[in-house]
């Protein structure tokens, strides 16, 4: 699917977040049951799933035929991000047919001694044709991100940075800064907790939003549930 339709598809929806990583409740060591949760997000209406792995890719594609946005979670040594660090997640992902990837692009530690604008540079130069969505915190990083080619900025890292504001619920601010700078979408993204605040995202000038743990998290959801109870 060419770019321009993807972004049509997507204008003004809630893209669901469909992850599980090893230690949360819904990761299974034998086999991804993501495609369950993704299948659920379809026919909900969703037009498009975000995912982390390359197992949950290949088997949400399968199952759903929806875009896909894919991405990486993984620690390597000497970084700080963890979001499709390096070129080896990038062509893993591509390989896997990732119709988006999506890596950190905030300005956080990499262990490689590049700078992101480096590593950007260098995917861009190596897939010029794929469509990468750069997960940033700060306004200053979307707005690199954007010079430097990206096709989405997401405001995915905004409050899990160390010098990125730490807000209770989404950073409408942020989205509205953005906006009014870049030319390409801007996806709202991050403790984006009720339908209400999905509104409010786009209503801030969101091109969509992404949607996860409010959604396809259970031990986050059933966690807020019970932390407001006892906390009454």
């Amino acid at each position: 699917m060419r770019k321009e339709e993807i972004f049509e598809k997507i204008k003004g929806k809630v893209i669901v977040s469909c992850q599980a990583v090893p230690g949360e409740p819904l990761y299974v060591e034998e086999k991804s049951i993501m495609y369950l949760m993704a299948r659920a997000a379809k026919q909900a209406g969703t037009p498009a799933i975000r995912t982390s792995s390359i197992r949950d890719v290949i088997a949400i594609k399968e199952e759903t035929g929806l875009p896909v946005i894919g991405l990486v979670k993984v620690k390597y040594e000497g970084f700080e991000s963890y979001i499709t660090p390096t070129m080896k997640e990038v062509d893993d992902l591509i390989a896997a047919g990732s119709d988006i990837i999506a890596f950190d692009c905030t300005n956080q530690k990499r262990g490689d001694g590049k700078t992101i604008s480096e590593y950007i540079t260098e995917v861009r130069e190596k897939y010029p044709d794929a469509i990468l969505m750069a997960d940033i915190s700060t306004y200053e990083e979307g707005v690199n991100a954007w010079k430097l080619g990206m096709d989405i900025v997401g405001t995915t890292m905004s409050g899990y940075t160390s010098y990125s504001p730490k807000l209770p619920g989404p950073d409408y601010e942020l989205v509205k800064k953005l906006v009014a700078t870049v030319d390409v979408p801007v996806i709202g993204e991050g403790r984006i907790h009720s339908p209400e605040q999905a509104v409010e995202m786009l209503n801030a000038g969101a091109f969509a939003v992404v949607v996860g743990g409010a959604i396809t998290r259970p031990l986050e959801i059933a966690t807020r549930f019970i932390q407001a109870v006892e906390n009454r």
